[in-house]
Order: structure tokens, then C-alpha cells, then sequence
């Protein structure tokens, strides 16, 4: 396990092979609060930062994945605006793994291609079959024990750009072409 400011060379070298992302949402995309008025209709709060991140891993050609409990199509129609494909947004997962594996199958990856986002216990066993299993820094104890990476970024609060950032920049593609990004988004 590290933090932000000590990578491993292990961990450096875990993250030279990462060609996809993958994420929960609540804790990880948001900071966990969920409100819902009378109807019943969830509400969620993402932070811009996190979702210009996925931009940027979307214009150099990362896969994206959300793999979330969460049964909201709000979150499927907040992910297609940062560049993640429908298909790939799986709602209502109660078996992670299963869902991790078909992400991997359709693009044609290995699982240690990918880096896997949680902060709770239904993403341990996606975290620990990943290449790289990272959690913010207010994940629960038992994700944050078996992390390759633990953030200083709290879930919903900059934790989604800060790893995405680290993979792109170590791998020497975190730079913005506006044309691309107007073209794109």
C-alpha cells in the first residue's frame, strides 16, 4: 500500500500496464451522501474535477468502467457525458467480479491491465483480481488494508483525477489537445 506521495517502483511498474479504469461510484465517484425526495428519485454529487480526468483517459484511449450497485440511469447518463460508453456502465451489480470480468472480456484485457477504484467491501475481490487496486483515503479499513494505492483524496473529492492523473502522467500521456477535447466533448 502506498499514498500519493510514495509510489512503489512495484507500484510504478503495476501502473506502466494499465490500459483501462474501472469504478464504483458512491464513495468513490461521490463522497457517499445519496438524497432522495418523496418519490423516491436518488440524487448524487460528482466533482468536475474527477470527471475531466475521465475526459482525459477517454481522448487517449483508456477504457472506462463503472461497476456500481447504484440502479439510478442518472448514473449511466452522468458517465456518457465524461466519455464512458453505456454498455460499460454496470448498474445494480451485486457480484463485482462477474462484472469486472465481462469489462475485461469485451475489450479484450487482461485484469492486471486494469485499475480498479473502491472504498467498501463488495470491491475486495475486484481490488485484489486487478491490476491495480487503489481507494480513496476514507475507504473502510478492510479495502484500505489490501489497496495497492490509498489517495490523500477523500471519495467524491478530486480521489478519481488524482489516480487517473498518476496513471497518465507516469505513462507520459497526461496532456490536454483542445482541439481533440472540443471535437470529443
Amino acid at each position: 500500500m502506498t499514498d500519493d506521495r510514495m509510489k512503489t517502483s512495484d507500484l510504478d511498474e503495476s501502473l506502466m500496464n494499465i490500459k483501462a479504469f474501472a469504478f464504483d461510484v458512491d464513495g468513490v465517484m461521490t463522497d457517499g451522501g445519496i438524497l432522495a425526495d418523496l418519490s423516491g428519485e436518488l440524487y448524487r454529487t460528482f466533482d468536475s474535477k474527477d470527471g475531466f480526468g475521465l475526459r482525459m483517459a477517454s481522448m487517449h484511449g483508456y477504457r472506462l468502467g463503472i461497476i456500481t450497485g447504484g440502479r439510478s440511469e442518472s448514473i449511466r447518463r452522468r458517465f456518457a457525458t465524461c466519455g464512458v460508453k453505456a454498455e460499460d456502465v454496470y448498474l445494480g451489480s451485486r457480484d463485482k467480479m462477474e462484472d469486472f470480468r465481462d469489462f475485461c472480456s469485451r475489450h479484450g484485457l487482461a485484469p492486471d491491465e486494469v485499475m480498479f477504484c473502491g472504498d467498501d467491501l463488495p470491491d475486495i475481490p475486484v481490488m485484489v483480481e486487478c491490476g491495480c487496486g487503489a481507494c480513496p483515503s476514507d475507504a473502510v479499513p478492510e479495502v484500505q488494508e489490501i489497496a495497492d494505492h490509498v489517495s490523500h483524496c477523500p471519495g467524491g473529492r478530486g480521489f478519481v483525477r488524482s489516480v487517473i492523473e498518476m496513471v497518465m502522467k507516469l505513462q507520459g500521456k497526461w496532456a490536454l489537445d483542445v482541439g481533440q477535447y472540443k471535437r470529443n466533448f
